[in-house]
């Protein structure tokens, strides 16, 4: 005869997948090579919970319309933008996005109306000059989300947002690692990660990117 049990509550399994979808934001290196699958399935879930199941699906032709998406999802577009196989940071910010539009996101910080415009009217004149990690906190503060870990060895993503999810995430994208034909691909040569673009806007994907010369140098070649 089967043990009777009782079963979690709709609103703490939302709870609970929610936490468990801001630590793959943050850490997705935390669930598999493939993080963005993990991070799919953990939205399917949620909106199965919400009852829209059909949300995400519509968020993957608006990211298609946009130039976001690809037959490899996200990661695919990002291929093309930085030299890193799969660069799960910015794969993460894209989804963190929709997140924030969902109500799920829970930043480290927001910025205020003036910090945001702040940031927005300087950032892009700002990134035409090579900047390292370091750089983007002395000048804009502890990012709303870091996409990625602590270490400096390692590429990441800084985002920083305000309430409104309507206002676009600024995101630095940031990697390190090893020059073209170097046979010693660890450590990195760098002490810490490259700033090679800075995105935001509600455009074309691809223009939402403000590339610094280093950035421009590392594209990957087509």
């Amino acid at each position: 005869m089967p043990t009777s049990r009782s079963l979690a509550a709709p609103d703490e399994i939302r709870a609970y997948l929610i936490d468990q979808l801001n630590l793959a934001l943050r850490r997705p290196g935390m669930f598999g090579t493939e993080s963005e699958l993990a991070l799919r399935m953990l939205m399917d879930h949620l909106l199965f919970v919400e009852c829209q199941p059909e949300a995400l699906a519509k968020q993957q032709r608006i990211w298609e319309e946009h130039g976001a998406w690809s037959s490899t999802g996200v990661a695919g577009v990002f291929r093309e933008l930085v030299p890193e196989h799969y660069y799960e940071y910015g794969i993460a910010s894209v989804y963190a996005e929709f997140a924030h539009c969902r109500g799920w996101l829970k930043p480290d910080r927001v910025l205020d109306r003036d910090e945001y415009e702040v940031l927005r009217g300087a950032v892009r004149q700002w990134a035409d000059e090579d900047r390292v990690w370091t750089d983007v906190v002395d000048e804009f503060g502890t990012p709303s989300m870091l996409f990625g870990s602590n270490n400096p060895y390692y590429g990441k993503t800084l985002g920083y947002l305000t309430e409104n999810p309507e206002e676009p995430m600024v995101s630095f994208h940031l990697w390190n690692g090893s020059a073209p034909g170097t046979e010693q691909s660890w450590p990195p040569e760098y002490e810490e990660p490259l700033l090679l673009a800075v995105r935001f806007g509600t455009g074309l994907f691809r223009q939402t990117f403000t590339f610094t010369p280093e950035g421009q140098r590392r594209l990957p070649v087509e």
